[in-house]
C-alpha cells in the first residue's frame, strides 16, 4: 500500500517489467516485487510460459490450456507464499471486432475461454484487453462493444472482470475517450478501464517520429490546451469505480526519431516505442505523467497503481531485481508526493 492524502492505495508490478526472462524465474520476480513493498502483480502470459519450461523442461504450447491451468495453480501457490495478489492476466490482444463467422473471431473467443480458465487457476479476477491494432476489424464501436459485452458475460459467472485499455497505436480506439465510449456501449457491470500514463500521454501529447518528440502540425499552446481539456474531461466524466487500475510508466524522447512506418513485425511506430522505450517516471523520460495521474486521482479513484515499464534502452537496470523494485516503489511515492 502507498499513502495518498491519508488513503492507502494498493500497488502492483507487471511481471513482464522486471528481470530477464531467461535468468530470473517467476518465483524470483515475486520475491523481488514483494520485498519492494508491492501488494500484487499483473501476471503476463510470457512469464507463465517461461515458468512452465522451468517446471517441465520445455515451454508449453500457448493453446494447451490443461497444462497452463496446472502451471497456473503452482504460480498461485508461489504468489501466496510471497503474499502477493495476482491482480490481472495480460496482455490479451486482437480480440474484438472480427467479422462474425470468421476464423479470427472463433480463435479470439477460444483464446478468451482458455485465458479465463487460467485466470481461475491463478486467482486473478481481471483480464486486460488491449484495443486491437488489426487492420481487418470493424470500425463500428457498436461491434467492438458487443464483443466485449459477450466476453464480460462469459466471465461473469466466475466473478471475472474485463479491463479495456487504449493502446496508442490501436486501429480504432487509441485514446482513453474511445475505450470509455466502447465500455459505456458494452454496458456491463464487469467491464471497466485499464488506464495507462504512457498510452494516453504518448498518444495525445507526444510522438516518437518527430524531432520535437511532440505531436506536430499544431501550435504548442494548442497542443497543451487540448491535452488539459482531455484530462479535465476524464476527471469529470469517468466514474472511479470504472477504472480498474492505472498503469504507470514514462517514455524516452527518441533521438533519432523513429521512422514513421511499420517495422518488419508490422508494428506501428508508437507500438515500437511502447515495447522498448518506457522507463520509470523520473528516470529519463519526458511525458507529462504527473498530469495524467492527477486527472485519474481527481475522479476519486482509489484503486490499483501498477508499474508497467519496458526499458530496453538500459537493460542493466534490470539486473538487480530487488534494487529495481525498490526504485520503482520510490518512483511511485515521489509521483504521489508531486
Amino acid at each position: 500500500m502507498i499513502n495518498y492524502k491519508g488513503t492507502l492505495l494498493p500497488t502492483s508490478f507487471a511481471t513482464c517489467s522486471i528481470g530477464y526472462k531467461e535468468a530470473h524465474t517467476l518465483p524470483l520476480k515475486f520475491l523481488a516485487i514483494s520485498g519492494s513493498g508491492f501488494d500484487g502483480v499483473e501476471l503476463s502470459m510470457p512469464d507463465i510460459l517461461a515458468y512452465g519450461k522451468v517446471l517441465n523442461g520445455k515451454e508449453p504450447d500457448p493453446e494447451d490450456y490443461d497444462a497452463l491451468v496446472d502451471i497456473g495453480k503452482t504460480i498461485k501457490a508461489q504468489a501466496q507464499e510471497h503474499r502477493l495478489k495476482i491482480l490481472m492476466l495480460q496482455p490479451f490482444t486482437n480480440f474484438e471486432g472480427w467479422p462474425k463467422g470468421s476464423h479470427e473471431r472463433e480463435d479470439a473467443f477460444a483464446r478468451a475461454t482458455g485465458w479465463m480458465r487460467i485466470m481461475r487457476a491463478v486467482g486473478a479476477d481481471i483480464i486486460q484487453v488491449g484495443a486491437s491494432d488489426s487492420l481487418d476489424i470493424s470500425s463500428s464501436f457498436d461491434d467492438l462493444a458487443n464483443d466485449l459485452a459477450v466476453l464480460a458475460d462469459l466471465g461473469a459467472p466466475w466473478g471475472l472482470r474485463i479491463a479495456y485499455e487504449n493502446w496508442c497505436w490501436a486501429t480504432h480506439a487509441p485514446d482513453w475517450k474511445h475505450v470509455w465510449n466502447i465500455v459505456q456501449k458494452a454496458d456491463r457491470p464487469n467491464i471497466g478501464l485499464c488506464l495507462d500514463t504512457f498510452q494516453s500521454a504518448g498518444g495525445e501529447w507526444a510522438d516518437p517520429t518527430t524531432e520535437s518528440g511532440l505531436i506536430e502540425g499544431v501550435y504548442r499552446e494548442q497542443l497543451e490546451a487540448k491535452w488539459k481539456e482531455s484530462l479535465a474531461e476524464l476527471s469529470r466524466t469517468v466514474p472511479p469505480e470504472k477504472i480498474y487500475l492505472l498503469q504507470i510508466s514514462d517514455a524516452y524522447k527518441m533521438d533519432p526519431p523513429l521512422e514513421a512506418k511499420v517495422n518488419r513485425e508490422g508494428l506501428r511506430p508508437k507500438g515500437q516505442w511502447s515495447h522498448d522505450y518506457r522507463p520509470l517516471p523520473y528516470d529519463g523520460g519526458y511525458l507529462p505523467v504527473e498530469d495524467f495521474v492527477n486527472a485519474v486521482l481527481r475522479t476519486g479513484f482509489k484503486g490499483w497503481l501498477s508499474v508497467e515499464v519496458f526499458d530496453s534502452k538500459a537493460p542493466g537496470k534490470y539486473s538487480d531485481m530487488a534494487e529495481y523494485g525498490k526504485k520503482a516503489m520510490a518512483s511511485l511515492e515521489k509521483l504521489l508526493q508531486q
